[in-house]
């Protein structure tokens, strides 16, 4: 059989770079498509002929999504068209190869192409399923009295067509694995990989504190990563020198929460920092909290473990997949402050129980292997799939 290619196309970047950087080592790599501009792609390690770029209305919508003044019905049509356009411009533009695989929503028409040519689509979903997504973030942004108009109807249709005709589905976590069963897809059509972490850029650089207690959270600052919660265990949490850093961009739904708090000066919002510096401070942290409502697989949970800092996950943030509860980190119910309180507590007042934690998710991260067991994984999937297709079509 000859080497399997496979067309990569994502409207961002996310981890298909890291996957990029994996096909292409193994020389089954034919093209990645990105809405990222070429400049900003100049340290991905992949030859600029295997880059493909459309950033024309994808870096204008990124840029606006913090514009206020904008309303939300003008940022949705943007990121909508932005979607669309991506999507033709990869139908026209994509070369012949075996798979096509692609971020959900993003690429329908291009994976129906594909699949016109003889090759095969799968659509990868990086959250949980689209339909569990929109419900439980409804209930989320009224829990709090946001507004959320919940997801695009056009992208829930977008979605739930690319899940209904693509060959494969893969998803990051047991938890996104399990919303997509109780939506009825079948579990012949899904595979969970889980992503991996980069350990040449993650790394123990510092030793945490032993006056402060340094709590960190990093990602986006809003709603479904659970900020509020955090902010209510932190509180709560009762040591004399206790600090809370919070890496990440602040969403504008969550501004008008936020400026309600009186903060303490022990509270900090960084907002976004670059990697060379946020592995220091998740070396110098003696935990990292990430209270998320929903999402895939958190890449920065693995990130902290490779950096010594033990991570309190919810069951939603992908966590399991990642780390065992009460090793290298804590596993707690989401939208439960008083467990997170609970679990700060123990690594404060037990310092050999935080020692052994940092330990062992130092060693945790070195058997989960980097993006290698991800890329190792991926391309045995790929050759999988077209085995089976060439025996189906012999028969």
């Amino acid at each position: 059989m000859p080497s399997i290619k496979a067309s990569i196309a994502c409207i961002g970047k996310f981890h298909h770079f890291d996957l990029a950087r994996q096909l292409y080592k193994r020389n089954m790599l034919e093209r990645i498509f990105t809405g990222y501009p070429l400049w900003k792609l100049r340290d991905e390690q992949i030859p600029q002929r295997l880059i493909t770029t459309f950033p024309w209305l994808q870096t204008l919508s990124i840029g606006l999504e913090r514009w206020e003044f904008l309303n939300q019905k003008t940022k949705r049509e943007l990121a909508w068209w932005s979607h669309k356009t991506f999507d033709h411009f990869v139908k026209a533009a994509m070369p012949e190869s075996h798979i096509l695989f692609a971020l959900s929503s993003s690429v329908l028409e291009a994976g129906k192409k594909m699949q016109e040519q003889g090759g095969m689509f799968v659509c990868d979903r990086g959250s949980s399923h689209i339909r569990y997504q929109d419900a439980i973030l409804r209930d989320e942004y009224a829990r709090w009295g946001a507004d959320f108009q919940g997801v695009d109807s056009r992208i829930l249709s977008s979605d739930e067509e690319s899940y209904e005709i693509a060959d494969l589905i893969t998803v990051p976590s047991s938890f996104s694995y399990r919303t997509f069963l109780q939506h009825g897809i079948p579990e012949r059509k899904l595979r969970k990989v889980p992503y991996g972490v980069d350990i040449t850029r993650f790394q123990k650089i510092a030793d945490v504190s032993s006056e402060w207690f340094d709590v960190l959270f990093v990602g986006q600052v809003g709603f479904r990563k659970g900020i509020p919660y955090l902010l209510n265990a932190f509180q709560s949490f009762k040591h004399p020198k206790k600090r809370l850093t919070i890496v990440g961009a602040i969403q504008p739904e969550i501004k008008s929460f936020l400026n309600q708090l009186q903060m303490s000066e022990n509270i900090r919002f960084l907002g976004v920092v670059p990697q060379t510096e946020l592995k220091y401070i998740m070396s110098s942290s003696h935990t990292m909290v990430l209270p998320s409502i929903e999402e895939g697989l958190a890449l920065v949970q693995a990130q902290a473990l490779a950096c010594g800092c033990p991570v309190i996950g919810t069951e939603h943030s992908g966590a399991e997949d990642i780390y065992t509860n009460d090793v290298e980190g804590f596993i707690i119910p989401i939208r439960n402050p008083k467990a997170i309180t609970e679990k700060l507590q123990v690594l404060a007042d037990n310092p050999l129980k935080h020692q052994t934690m940092s330990a062992a998710a130092l060693q945790r991260v070195q058997s989960l292997g980097g993006w290698d067991t991800y890329g190792n994984h991926m391309a045995q999937i790929f050759t999988d799939l077209c085995s089976v297709e060439i025996i189906e079509k012999t028969n």
